[in-house]
């Protein structure tokens, strides 16, 4: 009987790492069951992060050239990663932004504020004062940020890592199939190789 046991606990065990094997040779698990995207006739690419993460941080500058020759035909989509309140907080300064339609001129700057100036933007009147120094006027700023459309972002952001099986940052959903993240390429700039490579796969299968 305990032979048995032992048979079947070392069958799992080798299961186990053959799995893990096959996710890391490829650098991608494969999302079951997939997720609908936004828009069929794109090849969806979604990124989630967060401001506090030195790992997004890291990854945004390669992210960024990436994004510089992005195909036609996929949509690139980022999406705060809500694990914590301190994560909410962030979040929500980016849908603000979002809202306010000045991400390009906030988002690597807020990454700057939080990583490299260890500033302190958590509080409405705190990024208040980041986005107005950000050429944000300060009542459109809190009227956005107050804003029906960024409270429904926040509600939905905080079921979204949970519906991809994102457990941490950052993270890449490809066509709502497949994620990849830093251990499974097994670096960043291999990450960006594997969505490459899952895109076109994506493409012609169109």
């Amino acid at each position: 009987m305990l032979k048995k046991i032992a048979q079947t606990s070392l069958l799992i065990l080798l299961f186990s790492c053959s799995a893990l094997l096959r996710a890391e040779s490829v650098g991608y698990e494969t999302l079951s069951p997939a997720q609908p995207t936004h828009n069929p006739d794109k090849i969806e690419v979604i990124e989630f992060f967060w401001y506090g993460c030195p790992h997004c941080y890291s990854f945004e500058p390669i992210l960024e050239n990436w994004l510089k020759n992005l195909p036609k035909n996929v949509e690139f989509i980022r999406q705060p990663a809500v694990f914590s309140d301190l994560w909410g907080k962030h979040a929500k300064a980016y849908f603000t932004a979002e809202a306010l339609g000045v991400v390009d001129k906030t988002h690597a700057d807020f990454f700057d504020a939080i990583q490299n100036k260890k500033q302190n933007l958590e509080t409405e009147d705190q990024l208040a004062k980041f986005f107005v120094a950000h050429g944000v006027n300060e009542t459109e700023f809190h009227n956005a940020y107050n804003s029906f459309l960024v409270d429904s972002k926040m509600r939905q952001a905080a079921a979204m890592a949970g519906r991809y099986g994102v457990t941490g940052v950052p993270a890449v959903i490809i066509n709502g199939k497949y994620k990849t993240n830093g251990p499974l390429a097994g670096s960043h700039e291999k990450m960006i190789e594997v969505i490459n490579q899952l895109i076109q796969q994506e493409s012609k299968a169109k």
